[in-house]
């Protein structure tokens, strides 16, 4: 792990969750508090009316009452076959403990008990299947009288959306020209939760589908989906910050939004039962794609060795299955340790709720929900698509890429109060790979789980490996940093080629030395006639101080249209723009380059790359 990634919601399959200023934190600061952003975000927000939540939780969740909570409480899952779940909940009462939850439809119930020897007396019970620990803390008396999180103040923003580097590199920004995602597609961020009223996010949130599972059990007060932390709001607009000239803009910014919140407050863990109840939740709802930035605690892996954390694999395994029956497909960070998944050796994380333990381990056991059959698993990839240094890897494991930024370079997004800042992570690649999902579900509402699957993998950039690493095996078309390759938003929501004409672009990295003009060419055939007077340039250059340099558009007749030339006081890193060029004074057929002039010394840098709309 990088020395400036803080680890507590960047823990593998978690958020890897970096503040605009690389705030430094310790995984126990971060346990009792959320993340300090040393960096003061642009200010925003306008507070926008909430729909009332649902009025009852879903019809598969039936929660008995439960006892006044008791020191020394702890949670189990409890698993069964469907048709044995009410023989099962009279076994839970008469073995010590109480039914917390229950999701009848897939045999699980989340049981509460003080007896230290109720998992065990249980398990000799005919019809119980498995039972197991979900935690090796004691449950908060906060499960038996939840606080609703905070709902923070808005302030307004003066901040304008434009082309960032994350969407430009997946090509969100041209896919929005195909569409930018229907209304009736629903997308559950299942994390911290999400502050609906920011001026991003509220004019695509779904109230109404939005409750807290923490501790496991459906809450549909109004704002018990907010945010505990600052992770949940950031993946949400990274998914579907709205186009409204705001801010920033979303992959998918025509789709709505619910917010599922599965992480407990205060610990901002992410335990078993939550995620069942979440996943329930999404197939009840008609989410048809889930974000899930985080893994299972207290477990890094769960082993099925291991009584407890095979009933922690079945329990959610079979909440995954029911969400994807509904027809909801999951989505799910790889993780942030630079740890091979395809070749586990040990774990020194967990449990992450009392005293770590190094133990050894094998392939068998899992990070869930990410390496569950079904889930989308998405390691990172920094600014230029090459592996983010911290994202987890594994050759079979990873199925795509998406950008979750590195070093200094993050991906910026929302954050409470109507603020915004930058994060780096698993976490933030994983929602860009669920706004493609949802931008391909919106172009074809009759797709099912696998089929958005198959068109994310089928449709993404091949990334090869780098010839200097040899942890990355594989081919250029599946290996075990990048997957299938980096999702194209473009590819997978109608091909190369937008409707406003042809497209063609050059990913030649071309260096940018100092004091020095370069050129990066591209052909162009099959256009008739001249170039249009709308003619789209596409620009992604990195550079560390951009008032040193002058752009340029060169027709194949010479002629030179200046795309801008940045005042020498432009100390911001990086352009990444779309230009519009009057040429149609020039044959469109041809080779075409882009100059680009570094007229100082002192700063550097590449061409990404370039295109051309036609």
């Amino acid at each position: 792990m990088s020395p400036l990634i803080s680890r507590r919601l960047g823990r593998p399959a978690a958020a890897l969750a970096v503040l605009s200023a690389m705030a430094l934190a310790t995984p126990t600061a971060l346990a009792a508090a959320a993340p300090t952003n040393t960096t003061p975000a642009v200010p925003g927000g306008v507070t926008a009316p909430v729909a009332p939540a649902a009025a009852q939780a879903p019809a598969s969740t039936t929660v008995a009452t439960a006892a006044g909570w008791a020191a020394g409480t702890r949670a189990y899952l409890v698993i069964s076959a469907p048709a044995d779940i009410a023989a099962a909940k009279t076994a839970v009462a008469a073995k010590g403990g109480t039914v917390f939850a229950s999701y009848d439809a897939i045999g699980v119930i989340v049981a509460h008990s003080t007896g230290a020897g109720f998992a065990a007396a249980l398990r000799t019970v005919a019809g119980i299947q498995q039972v197991g620990a979900t935690r090796t803390s004691d449950v908060p008396a906060d499960a038996y009288n939840p606080a609703l999180p905070a709902n923070p103040a808005q302030s307004a923003t003066t901040l304008t959306e434009s082309n960032r580097w994350d969407m430009t590199q997946i090509k969100a920004d041209q896919a929005w020209n195909v569409t930018t995602g229907s209304p009736s597609v629903k997308v559950g961020v299942l994390d911290t939760g999400v502050d609906d009223q920011h001026q991003d996010l509220a004019p695509n949130f779904d109230a109404a589908d939005s409750a807290s599972c923490a501790y496991g059990k459906a809450d549909t007060r109004t704002g018990a989906w907010r945010d505990v932390d600052t992770h949940g709001t950031h993946v949400a607009g990274t998914i579907a910050a709205a186009k409204n000239g705001k801010g920033v803009v979303g992959v998918a910014p025509g789709v709505k939004i619910a917010s599922v919140r599965i992480a407990e407050p205060t610990s901002t863990l992410f335990y078993a039962e939550n995620t069942v109840c979440g996943f329930v939740w999404a197939g009840d709802h008609g989410f048809k794609v889930t974000n899930n930035s985080y893994y299972t605690d207290p477990w890094q892996f769960n082993c099925p060795n291991d009584l407890d954390q095979a009933a922690i694999i079945e329990g959610v395994k079979r909440a995954q299955e029911y969400a994807e029956g509904k027809g909801s497909l999951q989505v799910a960070a790889a993780g942030n340790a630079d740890y091979d998944l395809a070749n586990k050796t040990t774990d020194t994380e967990s449990p992450n709720d009392s005293t770590k333990v190094t133990r050894t381990i094998s392939n068998a056991c899992l990070d869930i929900p990410t390496e569950l059959p079904g889930v989308v698993t998405v390691a990172a990839t920094g600014s230029g698509s090459g592996k983010a240094s911290y994202s987890n890897y594994g050759r079979g494991v990873i199925d795509v890429a998406a950008p979750g930024g590195d070093g200094a370079t993050g991906v910026y997004s929302t954050l409470p109060g109507g603020k915004y800042g930058t994060k780096s992570g698993t976490s933030m690649a994983s929602p860009h790979v669920t706004g493609v999902a949802a931008l391909i579900a919106s172009t074809d509402p009759s797709l099912t789980p696998a089929d958005i699957r198959a068109r994310l993998a089928s449709q993404a950039n091949d990334l090869a490996c780098p010839a200097s690493d040899s942890r990355c095996t594989g081919t250029t078309a599946n290996n075990a940093f990048f997957g299938e390759g980096q999702v194209d938003a473009l590819k997978a929501v109608g091909g190369t080629t937008p409707p406003t004409g042809k497209y063609f672009e050059n990913t030649t990295d071309v260096a940018i030395p100092d004091n020095t003009t370069v050129e990066s060419p591209l052909a162009v055939t099959g256009v008739t006639g001249n170039a249009p007077a709308t003619l789209k340039v596409g620009v992604d250059i990195k550079h560390t101080y951009r008032g040193d340099l002058v752009l340029s558009l060169v027709a194949p007749d010479g002629t030179v249209y200046l795309l801008e030339d940045f005042p020498n006081s432009d100390s911001t890193d990086n352009v990444a723009k779309t230009y519009t060029v009057n040429a149609a004074a020039s044959t469109a057929n041809g080779t075409w380059k882009l100059r680009v002039k570094d007229g100082a010394a002192g700063d550097t840098g590449t061409i990404d790359a370039w295109n051309l709309t036609f």
